[in-house]
């Protein structure tokens, strides 16, 4: 679990969660509320807000963790999905609700939206789809 505490952060604060991947620098586990079935989280063990205040060992280390997390996903969805987003917000104008780093891994499947062109651009629904 995360090591550094700060007051009112569920993700320094986290228990009862089944891990499905860890290592020095964070833990990963499957989200509480996902988007499709083996949305996961990996989740710095230090308390850091965004993806830009971590250390470049950190980011190494977390991205490390992300591929391990994937492959573990495989197994676990018994098959590989036809797709990934992966990703963070970072800050609230972002989406950014919960103050502590953390990047999403979300499997997706063909026919899982009806037009999934422009993945992470759909967040500006206007401009998701190029010229």
């Amino acid at each position: 679990m995360p090591t550094s505490q700060e007051p009112a952060c569920v993700f320094c604060e986290l228990r009862d969660v089944e891990l499905l991947a860890e290592s020095e620098a964070g833990v990963a586990f499957l989200d509480r509320f996902p988007v499709s079935e083996g949305h996961a989280l990996v989740v710095p063990r230090r308390h850091i807000e965004t993806w830009f205040d971590a250390s470049e060992s950190e980011q190494f280390e977390l991205l490390k963790l992300l591929a391990t997390v994937r492959r573990r996903l495989e197994e676990r969805l018994q098959g590989a999905p036809d797709g990934w987003n992966a990703g963070f917000n970072a800050g609230a104008a972002a989406g950014q609700t919960v103050m502590h780093l953390h990047l999403h891994l979300i499997p997706r499947w063909i026919g899982d939206v009806p037009d999934p062109r422009g993945g992470i651009r759909g967040v500006l629904p206007r401009r998701r789809l190029y010229p």
